[in-house]
C-alpha cells in the first residue's frame, strides 16, 4: 500500500458488484486507496464473503439492535474507528445517513446512484426512469449529505432508455456505467482533486 493512499471504508447492503470493481481497480493500481474495512447492515450480505477472499476485515451492523437510529450511526462510527478510514465509500449501501454519522466524515463519504440526479432519486431508480419515458439515464457518483441523494455532484455518465426497456434490462446497462464512473470518481478523489464551492463540486485538471 502507498504510504498516500486513502484508507477506505466500504459500505454494502447486498451483493457488492460496485464494490468489487473498486476494489479490483486499487489492486490494479487505478485508484491510490486501500480497503480497510467492509461494513454490512445484513450480516448474510455476500459482500461479506467477497472482503474475506479479499482478506479485508468486516464488521456487522444490523439496525434492528438499535432503538434509535443515532445510536445506530454511533455503533457504525464506533465499528469503522479502529481501522481509521478517511473516508466512506457506499457500494449499494440501502440506508439514508444521518448527520450523527455524515458530520464526522462530511464531503468524505461518496455514494454511487442508478440514475441522472437530481432526476429520480431513492429506490427503484431504474424502473422510474422507464415509467417516466425518458429517452436516456444513466448513473451519478456524488458526495452524501443528509438528504436522498441529494448531495453535491462528482460526475455522471449517460445511458440510452430503449422503448422495451424495463428496470431490470436498464439495470443490467446501467451497471457496467456504475463501476467505471465511480472508479473515475473515487481516482479524483483519492488525488486531492476534488473542491466544494456552493454546492457544486469542482475537478482540477
Amino acid at each position: 500500500m502507498n504510504s498516500l493512499a486513502k484508507r477506505i471504508a466500504v459500505f454494502a447492503s447486498g451483493r457488492g458488484s460496485n464494490a468489487a470493481a473498486l476494489y479490483e481497480a486499487i489492486k490494479q493500481g487505478e485508484i491510490n486507496a486501500a480497503v480497510v474495512v467492509v461494513l454490512s447492515d445484513h450480516a448474510d450480505a455476500p459482500v461479506l464473503a467477497r472482503a474475506k477472499e479479499w482478506g479485508v476485515p468486516t464488521v456487522v451492523v444490523e439496525r434492528k439492535g438499535f432503538d434509535s437510529k443515532e445510536s445506530f450511526e454511533k455503533a457504525m462510527l464506533d465499528a469503522i474507528a479502529p481501522y481509521e478510514p478517511e473516508a466512506i465509500v457506499l457500494a449499494g449501501y440501502m440506508r439514508l445517513l444521518g448527520p450523527t454519522f455524515i458530520k464526522p466524515y462530511e464531503y468524505k463519504i461518496l455514494n454511487i446512484h442508478p440514475a441522472l440526479l437530481p432526476s429520480f432519486p431513492g429506490l427503484h431508480a431504474q424502473g422510474q426512469a422507464v415509467a417516466a419515458g425518458v429517452k436516456v439515464s444513466g448513473c451519478t457518483v456524488h458526495f452524501v449529505d443528509t438528504g436522498m441523494d441529494s448531495g453535491p455532484i462528482i460526475m455522471q455518465a449517460v445511458v440510452p432508455v430503449y422503448a422495451d426497456d424495463t428496470e431490470d434490462t436498464l439495470a443490467a446497462r446501467i451497471l457496467p456505467e456504475e463501476h467505471k464512473t465511480y472508479k473515475k470518481a473515487l481516482a479524483l478523489f483519492c488525488e486531492d482533486k476534488l473542491s466544494i464551492k456552493n454546492h457544486i463540486v469542482h475537478i482540477e485538471d
